[in-house]
């Protein structure tokens, strides 16, 4: 059976999309300016804000799983999830 989203799972899911076209812009201004001998320090903190960018959309989308996905399991009782959210955080802190 396939879950209705919420509203604040369909903000979440908008608000990633927007940044993820900003971020696909960026890694394309990226290329652009290698192609074009941009100095190697401006392209470095092209990089960096696309890695800043990255890591949000991260942070966004784990929010929504805990708020959403992992809640509905534990509600549930799927009790398993706390050891799929605990891998999670895990993988995040490396």
């Amino acid at each position: 059976m396939e879950k209705i989203p919420t509203e604040e799972s369909l903000k979440a899911q908008k608000s990633i999309l927007d940044r993820l076209n900003r971020i696909e812009g960026q890694i394309r201004g990226i290329k652009s300016m290698i192609e074009k001998g941009t100095y190697c320090d401006d392209v470095i903190n092209q990089i960096e804000a696309s890695r800043s960018a990255l890591g949000a959309v991260e942070l966004i989308l784990m929010e929504s799983h805990l708020k959403n996905c992992i809640t509905d399991q534990l509600k549930a009782g799927n009790d398993e999830e706390i050891e799929s959210l605990f891998k999670m955080v895990k993988k995040l802190m490396r």
